[in-house]
């Protein structure tokens, strides 16, 4: 698991499990970023079904 596993949003739940160190839009991540000086790559998406439209 990786930080998205106490997130409220569905999409991010179905990404909890991902073997990718994911962090929610947070300043925390921002800043591990910067000392480890890597790019901070982000995935933009939503969760729906064919029963919410």
């Amino acid at each position: 698991m990786n930080r998205l596993a106490d997130a409220t949003s569905p999409y991010l739940l179905q990404h909890a499990d991902n073997p990718v160190d994911w962090w929610p839009w947070c300043e925390e991540a921002f800043a591990e970023a910067r000392r480890r000086d890597v790019p901070v790559i982000i995935s933009v998406g939503y969760a729906a079904c064919h029963w919410c439209q």
